[in-house]
């Protein structure tokens, strides 16, 4: 039936990639409304998160793959501030707490940085 997979295709789960700092890439499944952070935390995925996302340190730092980083909200001034301490700046830095996944995100790749610093004291 043409019509089921459609709803079924439609109904599915968005996904997300993480690559992890060995070069280890982990497609998981991204309910759109949850944080890149919350999502890694529920995938075991090695992302600290110390302040929790409440935008108060930067160890949830994450660098976006170039070709989705366009797609995203601006970051705000006070993630932009969190984002100057980050251990290993790049150009699609971002902070995984300020991320939420949505439907239009479904594919999302990011790369977990070498390493972070707590950048919230």
């Amino acid at each position: 039936m043409p019509g089921a997979t459609r709803m079924r295709k439609r109904d599915a789960m968005p996904k997300m990639t993480f690559v992890e700092q060995d070069g280890t890439h982990r497609e998981v499944d991204a309910p759109a409304g949850l944080s890149v952070l919350e999502i890694a935390h529920k995938h075991g995925v090695d992302i600290e998160g110390a302040c929790e996302g409440s935008l108060a340190c930067s160890t949830c730092h994450v660098i976006v793959d170039p070709e989705w980083f366009d797609r995203l909200e601006q970051p705000t001034e006070d993630e932009e501030d969190m984002l100057d301490l980050a251990f290993g700046l790049q150009k699609t830095s971002r902070l995984g707490c300020q991320l939420v996944m949505t439907e239009a995100l479904d594919g999302l790749v990011v790369r977990l940085p070498s390493g972070s610093r707590n950048a919230g004291g």
